[in-house]
């Protein structure tokens, strides 16, 4: 394992009419020559963490945008089925065996008033105090056919961790991409049509009602002095975007 990169960054940022990924079925080298040092280290991890699951999910081998016929950009692109265990310590080992990519939707939470909403992550996850949009890395239930629905799983994600309907929420057509080496977060902007501190307030309600909720707190993000170190790179990058397309 001597192929590393940096936790994140840099991130090359690009605007995407659409998003067409499919499911293929090919070997993944990491998993299988690293089996036992896996399995080693998802005992560490569930020793801390008890409720982890080690379910499948899915991880992106090849994608890039392009532009169609009728001169829309869309990104296409292809996954694989693994192991949530692998992908773990593919993440924690630092990456090793390029070639392989995080590709994920978040819902990018924003208030009427143009503040930004988002959840730290509670104690029992494997993302324990981090805060960054609803977001998920991408699973079986995020296939329709043989094709990876993001926007599905964008939305999937945001009603599970914040109780809020999509009824009351305005989805922005397209994504916003945000991509390195390893990853590929896909941006859906989420517009609600109440301030962002009222929008944090009902989530932190639905929070308390929840009795085992992902998240522990909200955080509004207005401007960089509320940009705090526990966001990852990825997120700060697309909000600075963001703040600057509103001068």
């Amino acid at each position: 394992m001597t192929e590393r990169v940096t936790p994140e960054g840099p991130f090359t940022l690009d605007h995407v009419d659409a998003i067409d990924c499919c499911l293929e079925t090919v070997p993944w080298l990491f998993a299988s020559d690293h089996a036992d040092a896996i399995d080693a280290h998802w005992a560490t991890l569930l020793a801390a963490l008890p409720k982890m699951f080690n379910g499948r999910v899915l991880l992106q081998h090849r994608g890039a945008v392009e532009q169609d016929d009728t001169g829309r950009r869309v990104y296409r692109g292809a996954y694989f089925e693994a192991e949530f265990k692998a992908f773990l310590a593919w993440r924690d080992f630092g990456y090793p065996m390029l070639g392989v990519r995080n590709g994920f939707a978040m819902a990018a939470l924003r208030g009427s008033d143009g503040g930004f909403v988002l959840g730290e992550m509670g104690p029992h996850t494997a993302n324990a105090g981090r805060i960054y949009f609803p977001s998920g890395t991408p699973d079986l239930s995020d296939l329709v056919g043989d094709r990876v629905d993001l926007d599905g799983s964008a939305r999937r994600e945001l009603v599970e961790e914040t109780g809020l309907d999509p009824d009351d929420l305005d989805f922005a057509p397209g994504f916003t991409l945000l991509h390195d080496p390893v990853r590929v977060c896909c941006m859906k902007l989420v517009r609600s049509r109440e301030p962002a501190d009222a929008l944090a307030a009902r989530i932190e309600a639905a929070l308390a009602r929840d009795a085992d909720p992902e998240l522990v707190r909200i955080h509004v993000v207005r401007g960089e002095a509320d940009m705090r170190p526990e966001m990852p790179v990825f997120v700060t990058v697309y909000m600075r975007h963001m703040f600057a397309r509103d001068l």
